[in-house]
């Protein structure tokens, strides 16, 4: 085999249309016929028959070299989660499959369309421990919704078309297709047609009427409901029809963390975030209430603390379109397995006005004690140092709400969801469900060349930046105008808060000893400053955001402050501490 294998082979006269393209070249062809105009990769032996073919499509087809195969799948994430469509990475086998499983792992827990492509080695050789050979298949299965491996090159258009309709259909997640090299340079005719059906697979459900009048019964007969609404409400581009419901039915909702920004922060039902780091209120009333509407959420034990003392009160309604979801760990009185844009204006429709006044001004009563003993002092600090809070909330006040703000995992990840002011859908992109380190960078590359037009911010701790730092040589390549915001407290922050709550102040392996993050970036040509002190903030972070390009702010922050609220692991949601 040689290298112009790879090339169309053409049966008719020159100048005519191709019968015969390459395996590789179906692959681009696919690519294409897909819309999938930015991809991320890694070039390898077992995957150079494709990025050969990548070399004639650089006209329609952007390709970014990532500096780690696990920067590729994170950026590929960011894009996706910030435009909404399928997030395309490509790596080699062997080291390079399995660099990408972070990833995917993190895209199947937090339902990210993804099509990752892998080279594989030639067909017979599979099975023979041979050079970079790696079963990423087996290795893959439990973290992708759907994988397979090609061995025949007649099976590229069809097997890619495939993965691209599950992957963004009905719950959306990660695909995996393993391509053999032989399948990469062999002959198989162009095929311009996409999948639109698979037989048994019914990726938007039938809504069930009857249980939607069951549930707006149960809705109107309340009077202490409390909505949960998750991710499933921006993946379902159901926020106009969810903002109505809410608004009709006059039900006070909260968040999870994934479910930032599917209603305007500011919006007076909005009452606050869920979870171990959530509001005060939401947190405490869920066992107050006596109904919840949970909406495209799955009951995280992040969310529901101890589920055996979770709304032991309450009637639940459930409405979700993985129909795994429903009764896996809360039992709900009316489970709904439903597409939310098409079961909320039914609901909507059946619910009456409401205004819960009452109950709504709990919340609010609620919040201005967590206001006095929290929010306020992380927002204006009467302390010499810089709190991880106000930092966001000057952020948030200067770009007036208006930046896609990506973050990393930790405390950091905590303060910026909860002091960002969103004020549009799809602007908090985060590792929910792994709680993945290294994510913030590399998705925030993702995220910006996915929209250009916004401003994109990573909030980032000095822990996770050090983890995948790498990519910022990818930000050297390409040029992309990624904001980045180290929030530095020399330590492992989340960590270290347990280990002073519940270890006895035992801070094992958590401190960190940080090289010059400034002469970092200077060193990849980003521009970068670093600040100490409170009178420097506001400056700097005109800086950054004025910039015209790539730039980063370093600001060092108290050491040993914590993220409260907090409900302690195992410990009922209404054993929410304040301090």
């Amino acid at each position: 085999m040689t290298t112009q294998a790879a090339k169309i082979i053409y049966d008719e006269e020159p100048g005519s249309p191709p019968s015969k393209i390459s395996g590789a070249q179906a692959v681009m062809e696919a690519l294409v016929r897909e819309k999938a105009e930015i991809i991320f990769g890694y070039p390898g032996g077992a995957i150079m028959p494709v990025y050969d073919a990548l070399y004639s499509y650089q006209d329609r087809i952007t390709h970014v070299m990532t500096r780690h195969e696990q920067g590729a799948v994170h950026a590929a994430q960011g894009f996706a989660r910030a435009t909404g469509a399928v997030g395309v990475c490509i790596a080699t086998s062997g080291p390079g499959a399995t660099n990408l499983i972070t990833g995917l792992a993190d895209a199947y827990m937090d339902s990210t369309p993804l099509v990752c492509i892998t080279g594989q080695v030639a067909s017979p050789l599979l099975g023979t421990d041979a050079f970079q050979e790696t079963d990423i298949i087996g290795i893959s299965l439990p973290v992708t919704k759907w994988n397979y491996q090609v061995r025949c090159a007649d099976e590229i258009p069809h097997i890619l078309s495939k993965a691209f309709y599950i992957a963004r259909s009905g719950r959306p997640g990660p695909v995996l297709v393993d391509i053999a090299k032989d399948a990469q340079f062999a002959a198989t005719a162009p095929i311009d047609k996409s999948v639109a059906f698979i037989r048994s697979y019914q990726p938007k459900p039938d809504v069930n009427y009857d249980l939607l009048k069951e549930a707006a019964a149960l809705i109107n007969r309340s009077e202490r409901p409390f909505i949960l609404f998750g991710q499933g409400v921006i993946l379902g581009k159901a926020e106009t029809e969810f903002r109505r419901f809410v608004e009709k039915s006059g039900i006070p909702a909260a968040w999870t963390l994934l479910g930032a920004s599917a209603l305007d922060s500011d919006h007076p039902l909005n009452v606050g975030m869920l979870g171990m780091h959530g509001n005060y209120a939401p947190n405490l009333l869920t066992n107050a209430c006596d109904l919840l509407i949970a909406l495209g959420m799955r009951f995280d034990d992040r969310v529901t603390g101890d589920v055996k003392r979770y709304a032991q009160k309450a009637a639940v309604i459930h409405i979700d379109i993985d129909a795994s979801e429903l009764n896996k760990v809360v039992t709900a009185d009316v489970p709904i397995h439903g597409d939310l844009k098409q079961a909320l204006p039914e609901l909507t429709h059946w619910v009456e006005e409401g205004t819960h006044t009452e109950w709504v001004n709990r919340f609010a009563g609620l919040y201005q004690e967590e206001r006095v003993s929290v929010i306020d002092p992380e927002l204006f600090p009467s302390k010499p140092g810089l709190t991880m809070g106000e930092v966001v909330r000057r952020i948030s006040e200067r770009t007036n709400g208006d930046a896609i703000v990506v973050t990393d995992v930790g405390q950091h990840q905590m303060v910026a969801g909860r002091y960002f002011r969103f004020k549009e859908s799809k602007n908090l992109i985060t590792s929910g469900g792994l709680g993945t380190m290294g994510f913030g960078l590399p998705a925030g590359i993702g995220a910006k060349l996915g929209r250009p037009e916004k401003t994109v911010i990573t909030i980032i701790g000095d822990g996770g930046f050090q983890m995948t730092l790498q990519e910022l040589g990818t930000i050297l390549q390409t040029g992309v105008a990624l904001k980045i915001v180290i929030l530095n407290n020399n330590f492992l922050g989340m960590v270290r808060q347990w280990q002073e709550l519940f270890f006895e102040g035992r801070y094992s392996s958590t401190e960190m000893v940080n090289p010059d993050f400034v002469t970092i970036a200077t060193g990849y040509h980003i521009k970068a400053e670093k600040v100490t002190r409170r009178s420097q903030l506001d400056r700097a972070i005109d800086n950054l955001l004025e910039h015209d390009g790539p730039c980063l702010l370093e600001a060092v922050v108290e050491k040993e402050d914590n993220v409260f609220p907090m409900v302690p692991a195992g410990a009922s949601v209404s054993e929410v501490r304040l301090t």
